[in-house]
């Protein structure tokens, strides 16, 4: 049986090859001599990427073919387009565009909207630029910061929930649960049992928000399925993944290894800190995900945009190479609705992240003010949607 990528490749070529001969040499686009990173595809070399009616129609040392429009990546690096899991950008319909400028050419909203108010989130994502999808919070008003969602667990109406998504489920792709104990005080077992019922009832993932929890996380973790997503998931403070000697939780392993996805989720108010990082990637737990937990405001923040974020984990160690697959293949893997993207497979969609690897010193923060110097840093350069440049704002 072939994989997804493989039945990508496939169809391509049935596709680009009812193309005339004649024809075959003339492309829409050529990106030209950029160091052409795609994990899903096991390449790192400098490259050509030719497009065709939104699609890559080829890769190769030296394209020579003609095209209407060309990139020069000389120097920089070419990925398939970026995945932010964790965003926040179905706030207002001014979001996904800048999301877009950053090189995200996917993004999903966590929990902005819940049965009360996600139609409003869904509208945004339906009328993104670029793909754009959303998962209902568990409570029905969506996220309230401060002051959290889920203190009366009632809000975690189950059948509005149900029903929030059987409306929207050409756009919902998942459940989310806010965790820590400022948002549920002791409520978050029941929450995020709820939140199980509804995702099971369709089949989908649920994402959780941990850090600073009321319950140990080794019962968060028991109460989650294979494909569940853990966002945050170098929050400090008690119940997270180290106990007080600063030693993974046994569980948290076991969970990983089963099949939960370990989301980075920057943030910007406790959600991770530099100790947590050091003392975790240190024992081998490095994220599968990158995302941002990005808002309108992001850019004033630690946040920056994604390429800021990957480049704190690769300040740290993390191969360059995972670092490109966290944002692009394993973020396209979280949810069928990204099945054909986070690749430049020959007739992918022709979404394409042309970004630099300065050099320098660059100063990273975490939550809680805490910085470290790097000595390198991904900087968005240009985008390409759907086969066709993004103009810069």
């Amino acid at each position: 049986m072939m994989n997804r990528r493989q039945f990508v490749g496939a169809s391509a070529a049935t596709f680009f090859a009812s193309i005339p001969r004649a024809f075959a040499a003339t492309y829409d686009l050529i990106i030209k001599g950029g160091r052409v990173i795609d994990p899903s595809m096991g390449l790192d070399a400098v490259r050509d990427v030719a497009i065709v009616g939104g699609r890559i129609a080829a890769i190769d040392a030296t394209i020579a073919g003609e095209a209407t429009e060309t990139i020069d990546a000389r120097g920089k690096l070419v990925t398939a387009g970026l995945i932010d899991i964790h965003t926040h950008a179905g706030r207002s319909k001014e979001g996904p565009p800048m999301c877009l400028q950053d090189g995200v050419t996917g993004w999903v909203d966590a929990g902005t909207g819940g049965a009360d108010n996600i139609d409003a989130v869904a509208a945004i994502a339906r009328g993104a630029p670029q793909i754009g999808r959303c998962l209902v919070n568990i409570a029905r008003t969506g996220v309230i910061a401060p002051g959290g969602e889920l203190h009366d667990i009632n809000a975690a109406n189950v059948s509005m929930a149900k029903a929030a998504i059987a409306r929207n489920r050409d756009v919902v792709v998942g459940v989310k649960a806010r965790l820590s104990e400022n948002v549920t005080d002791a409520n978050d077992l029941e929450a995020l049992r709820r939140a199980q019922e509804v995702a099971t009832s369709f089949g989908l993932p649920v994402m959780i928000h941990v850090g600073q929890n009321y319950s140990p996380l080794r019962s968060i973790v028991a109460l989650l399925k294979r494909g569940d997503i853990i966002t945050h998931v170098y929050a400090p403070g008690k119940n997270g993944i180290l106990d007080d000697k600063g030693i993974l939780q046994p569980e948290v392993m076991a969970a990983h290894r089963r099949g939960i996805i370990f989301d980075f989720g920057n943030g910007v108010s406790d959600h991770f800190d530099w100790d947590t990082v050091e003392k975790a990637t240190k024992q081998g737990l490095w994220p599968d995900t990158f995302s941002t937990d990005w808002n309108t405001a992001s850019k004033t923040s630690g946040v920056a945009d994604l390429p800021n974020v990957m480049s704190k984990l690769f300040m740290y160690g993390m191969p360059l190479k995972e670092v490109i697959a966290a944002a692009t293949v394993n973020a396209a893997r979280c949810f069928p609705a990204f099945d054909d993207r986070g690749t430049l497979n020959i007739g992918a969609p022709a979404d394409v992240a042309i970004m630099e690897l300065r050099e320098g010193n660059f100063e990273f923060l975490d939550n809680y003010k805490g910085t470290r110097t790097g000595r390198q840093r991904l900087f968005p350069s240009q985008v390409v949607l759907n086969g066709k440049r993004v103009q810069p704002a």
